[in-house]
């Protein structure tokens, strides 16, 4: 039996991964840092009970030393972050420490007790910044445009670094947006996918976001863990995009999510007087504060090398991705409030 230790269990993408190595055979371990709420709070139910659970902390060198030598397993799957890119801007010091210097420890570790781990690193689309290319692909030049971005690129070199120094098994998964019902709220797709179920119940009277003309490739997670799966599962370590290779905007998502409630949104005005409408209603509007400070106009996935040589390819559609969203926001609230 295989041993795998996932940093980021109470994610989304580690909750999606445990599943999927459970059912591949594995013994999982799932790392976590200690905090003031209860652990199980923040676990997804299809893991508790199935998994090993360590504490451990990635701004933490022993911790992580101490954790990898005692389970000593045979992947890795480093998931941890601080992921959300606006908070990045303001608690630039932190998300340098657990997204760079993270990865860097786990890999030291790894060169002291065994070499033979395979590690995966979470890269981030964001690393690419407003590329001038029309799609990003292993080759693209990188240029992130926010602190978040900057650290997951340190992290993309030192894995590198690691495998040719060292000749570490160690991959990146340059992975672009991927999303779930188990998405946290801040968000952008799980923000509008809860307040169109908001909206659509009575809960609320409309949802308020920043720059809704940006262009992400997005994707549902459970595809993107079996990725990261299969490229610890090759002969030689590489580097891939995992991307659908379709974009949409914001505007779009915004649609998307209201037609799963039999909604039309109607736009009016320019700018920052723009708004959506549904029945004469204003449901949407901008709001300046939640523009970045430094904005990433668009982001297009080309991930034919990980279809060609992992034989990778997403399952779930846009469509899907929303619809599924939507109905999983409509279920929590109407249980949340009785409706």
């Amino acid at each position: 039996m295989k041993k795998a230790l996932i940093t980021g269990i109470t994610g989304q993408d580690g909750s999606y991964l445990a599943e999927f190595l459970l059912e591949k055979g594995y013994e999982v371990y799932g790392m976590y840092r200690r905090s003031s709420e209860d652990i199980s709070e923040r676990l997804f139910a299809g893991i508790i009970g199935k998994i090993h659970l360590v504490e451990a902390d990635l701004t933490d060198s022993c911790s992580l030393f101490n954790i990898i030598k005692e389970i000593n397993p045979d992947e890795i799957y480093n998931l941890g972050a601080q992921s959300f890119v606006w908070t990045s801007f303001d608690q630039p010091e932190v998300t340098t420490d657990v997204n760079a210097l993270g990865p860097l420890r786990i890999l030291w570790a790894i060169k002291q007790i065994n070499p033979k781990i395979k590690f995966y690193q979470a890269s981030s689309s964001e690393q690419f910044g407003n590329s001038r290319e029309s799609s990003q692909k292993e080759t693209t030049r990188f240029s992130p445009r926010s602190p978040y971005g900057i650290s997951k690129l340190y992290a993309f070199e030192i894995t590198k670094n690691y495998r040719e120094s060292y000749g570490i098994f160690a991959c990146n998964g340059i992975l672009f947006n991927h999303e779930s019902p188990r998405r946290g709220k801040q968000f952008v797709t799980r923000k509008v996918t809860e307040a169109v179920a908001r909206i659509h119940l009575g809960l609320s009277d409309k949802l308020e976001l920043g720059n809704w003309y940006a262009k992400r490739d997005w994707g549902h997670a459970r595809d993107y863990v079996e990725a990261m799966w299969l490229m610890l599962q090759q002969d030689k370590p590489d580097d891939y995009v995992i991307a659908t290779g379709i974009n949409y905007s914001v505007k779009e998502l915004i649609e998307e999510a209201f037609r799963g409630v039999g909604r039309e949104v109607e736009w009016e005005g320019e700018g920052l007087n723009e708004v959506g409408k549904i029945d004469g209603k204003v449901v949407v509007k901008v709001n300046p504060e939640f523009y970045r400070p430094a904005e990433l106009d668009e982001l297009l996935g080309d991930s034919s090398k990980a279809r060609k040589e992992l034989g990778w390819s997403p399952k779930i559609s846009f469509k899907g991705l929303i619809k599924e969203m939507v109905e999983s926001d409509l279920k929590i609230l109407k249980k949340e409030y009785n409706l």
